[in-house]
């Protein structure tokens, strides 16, 4: 009943707009100019006025079925020789500074422009057949009515000033149309806006901040193409060419907008993309482009559409992050806040709002496991709460918040995700992609083949590139898509707070995969003389990258021992799969391929220099036995019956494994494992990670640790390296005073802090150029990431794009250029190095590194100058290179 009695209302609406039609296509200039004189002074502005609002009506209702062609145009046609009609009288009577009538005039505007925007006039969305059928009976009435809109705005006069900035986005919305002769005539509007306002008050902020506004709806509704781009910056800059005062200010304006249409039409074309990085990457454009150009409104517009885009796919982190760029904006005051986020957050003042915000962005930091970030917001929060506005329960509220944070650092697994670098290089790419680098964060436990396989989906027309040099000009100026995908390996930067302390595991991990700034990786390249002009390379031997691998697989080790052992809720599988891929002969490739690269007497004849070094790694050799046996001790206690089997197997091949190496290289041993504390299982690996991971691997000397020698090892009697003296802490782990072959690792313990976990003593960092050993070959490049969102008073020009992070936050950076980038070609026959490369960011970081998105990489070179290149051959057939960024 309903729909029959709407549809009857439409019906008898359209009737009596066709006999309405019908009356006003039989009138002439002479039956319009009798009946308009029949109205006074007043009635006829009346008349006008509501005259001009039906018709606006009457064209936005569409009164008439969209596919009843015939009447619409008839309408059309009608409708547009009654305004041209009006608007002659209205320039007779209205025009006089005395007689002006600003509404009536505004009123005409509103409707020529609605007029001429109305769907049933696109002739580009039509057949060619349909189109040319119209364009031969009604013509393009679009111009016509265009063309009279220009007429009547310069008939104004001073008049202008009345309609800026009203009338800009009406007319920016009919400037939109792609129809070029229309664009050519409407588009130099803009200019005598410009200048009507700048001879008023020698600015055009209102004009400039109304079209920045107006564009970003207009052409995310679909509005606007590259071609406008050209014409506006082409016609406002020949308009501008005889205003020599003028042009400065209207050279600036046109930069502005074309970089803004650019990021919005990128924007526009990712939003119906199945890409949600790109989408993501494109909002981060547009909302680093406001922020740059100081339009806070609509930056905090994108800010939400960001938030919005991050928690569809769970990326709570980021949301929170994307949250506290808007709560940055806000005072803990008592002033009013923004109105558009009344509704939104519920609140009105800032220090509501600003709470709020807080709220949300912990909520969201507790499901992305960033405890860390939500305890120093939940202290902001108390410290406002017991200082300033004196709420109590308000206050204890957010101490327990704390107090369960800090319980969930200790107790609860929080897996160390893996870094991609994608390049994305190529003219096939939008620009926003185009030969940048980006470093992305995996999801937990997920491998480099499945995220590459997501990646490539995404562009299935793209070329993989299997090299991770940076390709040539024939790669990134080729019309094609070229991807380049490989593994990263962040380096931890030790917060000052944390260095000389001993710190648990559970807190120093969190550092070693969140707020990083620097990533690393290998590759092997050809041998070649040392790049003089290249600071950031490092060239380390291949004895020297063994070593580093070992430390890091014995890290690993270790760490997930620690875990399992302060969490009986863990899965099993991530132990599994380490522990098998070491032991089982399968699948390890493991010390075996350095025993016969290194352990030989040939070696040793020809780098007689590198004995330490092949002690160290022995030393590590023979430590990951022990640290094996209890990772397998603890994997029997957790393993199901279906994965017994699994199981004996590991255990076999793990007993082969550990009677080779104890033979060769002699037995070290460990705490017992199974002693266990009151509340939490105790680390019994502290004298391990503290004497060899955490001495060796971060001060770079020389691995000390006792042994206690197999008796039938076949190893000559060497003198005892000197034991590491350790700062002595409750609950903190020392080295036997007795040194020898025979001394052994003993773990100290106190009573009043049994409940302590696992630590990791964390020495001083020194000078980077100190810690390469003088025997190295310094050729080293450094990846260094920065946040886009900068602080106030940055001068960098920089680029936020999103990550591919599910839990966790990713680095920000700036856009990619190149510096002596040649292409290296990779032989697998070839002697090859490994080779480090390090890219690194000029400038100061920013402060706050909480504002954290994907990172655009730039490669730099730079040149050193060290004794260490200047005494080391470029040719000694041992040396490596290491990447580092």
């Amino acid at each position: 009943m309903e729909q029959w009695k709407k549809g009857g209302v439409e019906m008898k609406e359209s009737r009596v707009v066709a006999c309405m039609t019908a009356t006003l296509s039989q009138m002439d200039d002479n039956h319009y100019s009798c009946y308009l004189e029949t109205f006074s002074g007043t009635d006829l502005v009346d008349f006008l006025m509501e005259t001009f609002l039906l018709f606006k009506d009457l064209i936005g209702k569409h009164v008439y079925p969209s596919d009843w062609m015939a009447m619409i145009m008839v309408q059309n046609r009608v409708f547009l020789r009654a305004i041209n009609t009006y608007a002659d009288t209205m320039n007779l009577k209205f025009l006089n500074n005395n007689d002006f009538e600003v509404q009536l005039w505004n009123n005409y505007f509103h409707l020529a422009v609605a007029f001429i925007t109305q769907e049933s006039l696109q002739l580009q969305h039509f057949s060619p057949i349909k189109r040319n059928k119209i364009l031969a009976k009604y013509g393009d009435m679009r111009r016509l009515i265009g063309f009279a809109i220009r007429d009547m705005w310069y008939k104004l006069g001073g008049n202008k000033i009345c309609f800026i900035p009203g009338m800009v986005g009406p007319i920016l919305e009919m400037t939109l149309i792609p129809e070029e002769e229309l664009r050519r005539a409407t588009i130099p509007i803009f200019f005598d806006m410009m200048q009507c306002e700048h001879t008023l008050s020698a600015h055009f902020h209102k004009f400039e901040n109304e079209i920045i506004l107006k564009l970003d709806h207009e052409v995310e509704g679909g509005g606007g193409d590259e071609r406008y781009m050209e014409l506006l910056e082409t016609i406002l800059l020949e308009c501008a060419v005889e205003h020599p005062l003028l042009r400065p200010e209207v050279e600036h304006f046109v930069d502005l907008v074309k970089g803004l249409l650019v990021r919005l039409l990128d924007y526009r074309t990712v939003m119906s993309d199945d890409s949600l990085n790109n989408r993501m990457s494109c909002t981060v454009n547009l909302l680093n482009f406001y922020k740059d150009i100081n339009r806070e409104g609509m930056y905090i517009r994108y800010l939400y559409k960001l938030r919005d885009l991050h928690m569809t796919v769970e990326n709570y982190t980021e949301a929170a992050y994307t949250l506290l760029l808007h709560s940055r904006l806000l005072k803990w005051s008592e002033d009013q806040g923004s109105p558009q986020f009344e509704v939104r957050l519920g609140c009105q003042t800032q220090r509501q709002q600003k709470e709020a915000l807080y709220e949300y962005t912990i909520g969201y930091f507790d499901k992305g496991k960033m405890w860390e970030e939500a305890i120093t917001l939940c202290k902001e929060l108390a410290d406002q709460y017991e200082m300033e506005v004196f709420d109590y329960e308000l206050l204890s509220q957010s101490l327990k918040q704390q107090a369960k944070f800090y319980e969930n650092i200790m107790t609860i697994l929080r897996p160390k995700p893996d870094y991609f670098a994608v390049g994305y290089y190529g003219q096939g790419y939008p620009p926003f992609l185009r030969n940048k680098v980006f470093i992305h964060r995996g999801k937990e436990y997920e491998r480099r083949e499945d995220f590459q396989n997501e990646l490539m989906s995404q562009f299935p027309s793209a070329v993989r590139l299997n090299i991770t040099t940076m390709p040539g000009d024939d790669v990134r100026l080729s019309p094609l898509q070229y991807i380049q995908c490989f593994t990263v390996q962040p380096v931890l930067e030790i917060p000052s707070r944390l260095k000389s302390k001993p710190v648990p595991d559970q807190i120093i991990n969190f550092y070693k995969s969140n707020y990083v700034q620097r990533f690393q990786y290998s590759r092997p390249v050809r041998r070649g003389p040392v790049d003089p002009s290249n600071e950031f390379v490092t060239t380390i031997s291949p004895l020297e990258n063994a070593i580093e691998t070992m430390q890091s697989t014995n890290d690993k080790i270790l760490t997930l021992i620690n875990q399992y052992q302060a969490d009986d809720a863990l899965p099993i599988n991530p132990l599994s799969m380490l522990l098998n891929g070491i032991v089982d002969p399968a699948v390890m490739g493991g010390f075996a391929k350095y025993e016969k690269a290194f352990f030989t007497e040939e070696y040793n004849l020809q780098h007689p220099e590198d004995r330490d070094k092949l002690d160290r790694l022995k030393d590590l050799i023979a430590w990951q036995i022990p640290l094996l046996g209890g990772g397998i001790s603890l994997h029997g206690k957790r393993v199901t019956d279906d994965l017994r089997p699994f199981h004996e197997r590991m255990e076999e091949c793990f007993k082969h494994m550990r009677k080779k190496v104890e033979k060769e290289y002699g037995v070290r041993e460990l705490p017992d494992m199974d002693e266990r504390k009151s509340t939490r299982p105790r680390s019994v690996l502290r004298s391990f990670r503290q004497s060899i991971i955490s001495i060796s691997s971060l001060q770079g000397s020389e691995c000390g640790t006792p042994t206690k020698p197999y008796p039938d090892s076949g190893l000559p009697d060497t003198a005892a390296p000197q034991t590491p003296t350790l700062q002595r802490s409750s609950g903190s782990v020392s080295m036997g005073d007795e040194g020898g072959a025979e001394g052994e690792v003993k773990l100290r313990n106190s009573k009043k802090r049994r409940k302590r976990s696992s630590m990791i003593f964390i020495p001083e960092e020194r000078d980077r150029t100190n810690t390469l050993d003088s025997k190295r070959l310094s050729k080293k490049q450094e990846f260094r990431s920065d946040t886009n969102l900068s602080e106030p008073g940055c001068q960098r020009n920089v680029f936020l794009t999103n990550a591919n992070s599910r839990s966790l936050p990713a680095i920000t950076g700036l856009s990619l250029s190149v510096a002596n980038g040649s292409e290296e070609a990779e032989s697998a026959r070839s002697r090859r190095d490994s080779k480090s490369m390090s890219v690194c960011l000029p400038g100061d970081r920013t402060a706050d590194r909480r504002s954290k998105g994907v990172i655009n990489l730039l490669f730099g070179t730079k040149s050193i100058k060290s004794e260490q290149q200047d005494n080391k051959s470029s040719t000694d057939p041992s040396n490596k290179k290491a990447s580092h960024f």
